[in-house]
């Protein structure tokens, strides 16, 4: 953490499939009164509004994804598939939609802890999946709507140049809007959730 500086609300309030890709390399923070948990993010997938048939957007502003028409930089937490929450951060300006969906992290600090949220399961298993991420970080819907671009239970941090190679894909477990290549992952890390789309996924040039 030290040295590391907080994603400023700019970084967010641009369009959503260029900061989705930004953020891969980005230190999800999540501090505890248990302690302090640090993943490295390692796959993301962006969503986007009417234009984006997979968004709960898509069809215009509801009670549920009121956090996508809000500010950037703030989480938007839902349950899904009645047993996990997702994580995602807002992007683009107030009343434009869009949101990244944080799809997988590296475990970098408070791996203990975290394998006490989420016990019992291999080391490769504890944050590959937006769903095994939100457990093992403790992450639910109490941190709706959490501004993350200051210092509190839930923030990003940047820690530097990563030199990873960043490749991109069409988006998992999704009926509508499979076209859409918003998926982005470091490549060859054993973290990502699921190897769908690799032989079509391609470099992202930087």
């Amino acid at each position: 953490m030290a040295g590391a500086r907080i994603l400023t609300r700019s970084f967010y309030q641009r369009d959503t499939v260029k900061v989705a890709p930004d953020l891969i390399g980005k230190h999800l923070v999540r501090v505890t009164v248990n302690g302090e948990m640090v993943g490295r993010i390692v796959e993301v997938e962006a969503y986007r509004g009417r234009d984006d048939p997979a968004s709960h957007a898509f069809r215009g502003l509801t009670p549920r994804n009121a956090p996508m028409y809000g500010d950037p930089g703030h989480a938007y937490i839902y349950f899904t598939y009645g047993n996990h929450y997702c994580l995602n951060i807002t992007t683009q300006k107030a009343g434009s939609p869009g949101a990244v969906l944080l799809r997988a992290v590296e475990p970098i600090e408070g791996i203990r802890l975290m394998k006490h949220f989420r016990p019992n399961v291999g080391d490769t298993e504890l944050t590959s999946g937006p769903g095994k991420l939100t457990k093992a970080l403790a992450i639910d819907k109490t941190l709706n709507e959490q501004d993350m671009t200051k210092e509190g239970p839930l923030f990003v941090t940047n820690p530097g140049r990563s030199e990873s190679e960043i490749y991109q894909s069409t988006r998992i477990g999704i009926s509508d809007g499979q076209d859409k290549p918003w998926r982005f992952y470091v490549n060859g890390n054993p973290y990502i959730s699921k190897r769908h789309g690799l032989r079509e996924a391609r470099f992202l040039q930087r």
